[in-house]
């Protein structure tokens, strides 16, 4: 028998040991899910805060908060199914809070025309918090999230003139762990058998009788 090649066999080895250790990793990140959605099934029940000044903390996630906008710098439309269960706009705002820190953004409800700005110069809002929009890419997801996801605040009630927002709702946080790990398996077995194959293939090529 011809001997194994070493340098190709490493380099696979290395990647599959790699995509094992991945995918212990997302069953370990599976279980800190659980763990939070309980959490954050209590944070619904749970006294109203004051907004975080650094919002990236995610064990705060559903609780009801407060905070006051002294100046919108921006907005942001964004789609999505107001508390009816119609479509509609989401009306973000990005605030500014006069003290040091990102500011806060705040969801302040649902229209119908993505065209359309408020007329809001900011102040006090309530509500609870949830994730402000997050654009990362779908392979971001499989290596953890691409970091801290941005908290915003959800305005309840919403802005005069707009459709409420919807309410805190635990099944629209991803608990894909499970998936993401038997996928990173799937990946290390399919490369174990292609690698197998390849030299199996290899060896009757450069046997006499194929000669």
């Amino acid at each position: 028998m011809k001997r194994i090649p070493v340098i190709p066999t490493i380099l696979v080895g290395l990647a599959v040991l790699a995509m094992i250790a991945l995918g212990v990793w997302q069953l370990q990140r599976r279980a800190e899910k659980e763990a939070l959605l309980v959490r954050y099934a209590r944070n619904v029940t749970l006294p109203r805060i004051v907004f975080p000044a650094i919002p990236v903390d995610d064990t705060l996630l559903f609780r009801r908060a407060s905070a006051f906008c002294l100046e919108p710098v921006s907005f942001a439309i964004e789609g999505g199914r107001n508390a009816r269960g119609g479509t509609g706009w989401r009306q973000i705002a990005q605030c500014r809070t006069g003290v040091e820190g990102p500011g806060f953004a705040v969801q302040l409800g649902f229209g119908k025309d993505p065209h359309a700005k408020p007329d809001w110069k900011g102040g006090p809002v309530r509500g609870y918090i949830s994730h402000a929009p997050d654009h990362a890419p779908i392979v971001a997801a499989a290596f953890g999230g691409g970091g801290p996801k941005t908290l915003m605040l959800v305005a309840d009630p919403p802005l005069a003139g707009l459709d409420p927002n919807p309410g805190p709702d635990l099944s629209a946080v991803p608990n894909n762990h499970l998936a993401y790990a038997v996928q990173w398996f799937v990946f290390a077995t399919l490369a174990v058998l292609i690698y197998a194959l390849a030299l199996r293939r290899r060896t009757v090529a450069e046997s006499p009788a194929a000669r």
